[in-house]
C-alpha cells in the first residue's frame, strides 16, 4: 500500500493536524528528547559495548561529573539506568564497575522485546488513524534516506521515534510504558548494531514489512514482521559483539 491508497491523505493531514498533536504518539516521539542522564547513559554504554570500558573498570562518579562537565547527580541516575541493562554493577568496596550481561540475560531482554514490539505494531495496524498512518510512513521514508547518507547515529536516533511512534498507535498507554521502559534497557545493544556493515539499509527493508503490513490493517503480519525484526537486531548485535 502507497500514500495513493490513503483517502485524500493532503485534506487529512489540515483537518487532523490540530487534533494529532495531542494523540498519545506525539507525546512518545516528543519524549524523544534526551535528558543529561540519558545522554551520559548512550555514551558510557557505547564506550561499554564497544570495549572502550571494560568489564570491571571502576565507574567512579566524581571523575565521570568532571569528564562531562557535570553535577553528579545525572551520573547517579545514568548509572542507575545502565545497571538495569546489566552494564553496570555495584560492588563492596568498589562502587560501581563496568559488567557484561550474561547471555540468559540478554536473550532474555530481547525476547521481551520482540513480543512486546510485536503486540504494539499489531494493535497499531488496527488502530492507527489515516493520519498517523501518513506520519509513519514520512518517518519511514526519512529513514530510507538516512540509510543511504550512512549515519548510523542519525539513523538511531530518528529509529527511536519510528519505534516509539508504532508503541503510542497502538492506543494503549500502559502496553507503550511498559514497552518503552523495556526498550531503554535494550538500547545500548541495539544502537550497537548500526555500525554492522549494511545494517542500515537491512533494517530499513525490516521496518518496510511492518510498515506495509500496518497500513493494510493486518494485525497479525505486522506482528509477525516486528517480532522477526527484533530477532534480527538480537543476531547483528551478536555479530558486532564479537567483532569487537
Amino acid at each position: 500500500m502507497s500514500l495513493d491508497d490513503l483517502p485524500d491523505v493532503a485534506a487529512l493531514r489540515s483537518a487532523e493536524g490540530a487534533k494529532a498533536t495531542s494523540r498519545p504518539a506525539d507525546r512518545v516521539v516528543r519524549a524523544d528528547k534526551m535528558t543529561r542522564a540519558e545522554e551520559l547513559r548512550l555514551q558510557l554504554a557505547d564506550e561499554i559495548v564497544s570495549g572502550a570500558l571494560a568489564p570491571g573498570a571502576a565507574l567512579d562518579e566524581t571523575d565521570i561529573a568532571r569528564r562531562f562537565s557535570v553535577s553528579r547527580t545525572p551520573v547517579r541516575e545514568a548509572l542507575r539506568q545502565l545497571a538495569a541493562s546489566g552494564l553496570v554493577e555495584a560492588r563492596a568496596h568498589r562502587g560501581a564497575v563496568v559488567a557484561q550481561p550474561s547471555i540468559e540475560r540478554l536473550s532474555g531482554m530481547f525476547e521481551a522485546m520482540a513480543e512486546l514490539e510485536a503486540l504494539c505494531a499489531g494493535l497499531a495496524a488496527e488502530r492507527m488513524t489515516p493520519a498517523e498512518r501518513y506520519r509513519l510512513e514520512a518517518i519511514h521514508e526519512e529513514l530510507r534516506v538516512l540509510s543511504h547518507a550512512g549515519n548510523p547515529d542519525r539513523f538511531n536516533a530518528v529509529n527511536e521515534q519510528f519505534h516509539a511512534f508504532i508503541y503510542a498507535g497502538s492506543q494503549n498507554a500502559h502496553i507503550a510504558e511498559i514497552t518503552l521502559a523495556t526498550r531503554k534497557r535494550v538500547q545500548p545493544f541495539r544502537r550497537a548494531q548500526f555500525r554492522n556493515l549494511g545494517r542500515l539499509a537491512q533494517s530499513h527493508a525490516e521496518h518496510d514489512r511492518v510498515v506495509i503490513a500496518i497500513m493494510r490493517g493486518d494485525r497479525n503480519g505486522a506482528a509477525s514482521a516486528m517480532r522477526a525484526h527484533i530477532a534480527r537486531v538480537h543476531g547483528e548485535y551478536e555479530i558486532y559483539a564479537v567483532s569487537v
